[in-house]
């Protein structure tokens, strides 16, 4: 059996963070960098099955020591310690969902932006609707920021990883100034 392509490995480890109450999450990266923070109510088949369709010929493999630093700028970001992170990053996903994802990461520790923020910085003032799908399918939470996008009427709005910890995230970073509630319809 052979292949044309070359295989990719894909190493997960976990994180244990008194921030999610000391229940493990995953995290996974590749030879190019983190791919995938996943939430402590996600579990190791979920990111099998994100590998399988967003790097389909990849090998997932444990590699806590391959993901050693990725874990520990997590820890020191939910325990206070650090505003940035310096970490390379493999982002998956359709061209304008990475042009978002990189909009994210411009965001300043402890701001927030709007919907439409984000869609004008994109130079694409009409895509709000194609910003909120792109930021809720954001495969690296917590590093690549999209907690900190909120409604334009500063609600919280969705959030991938629950409410609670959107607001905990906002929290950690000292932004309070946002109304605590959450919307089944978006307000952009």
């Amino acid at each position: 059996m052979h292949s044309n392509s070359k295989e990719t490995n894909v190493y997960w480890g976990e994180v244990v963070t008194p921030f999610f109450q000391n229940r493990k999450f995953y995290l996974a990266a590749t030879e190019k960098g983190l791919c995938r923070v996943l939430w402590p109510s996600e579990s190791l088949d979920d990111l099998q099955a994100w590998v399988n369709k967003m790097i389909p010929d990849a090998n997932l493999e444990e590699g806590q020591h391959k993901v050693a630093e990725y874990v520990q700028q997590i820890k020191d970001y939910l325990h206070g310690k650090r505003k940035t992170f310096s970490l390379p990053l493999d982002m998956r996903g359709t061209a304008f969902r990475i042009k978002v994802w990189n909009a994210l990461q411009q965001i300043p520790h402890g701001e927030t932006r709007s919907y439409a923020d984000i869609a004008d910085a994109i130079g694409n003032s009409k895509a709000l609707r194609a910003v909120g799908t792109a930021n809720g399918a954001n495969p690296i939470p917590i590093v690549v920021p999209c907690h900190r996008v909120i409604g334009k009427n500063k609600t919280l709005t969705g959030f991938g990883g629950g409410l609670e910890n959107k607001k905990r995230l906002l929290n950690l970073e000292g932004y309070d100034d946002y109304i605590d509630k959450g919307h089944l319809r978006y307000q952009f």
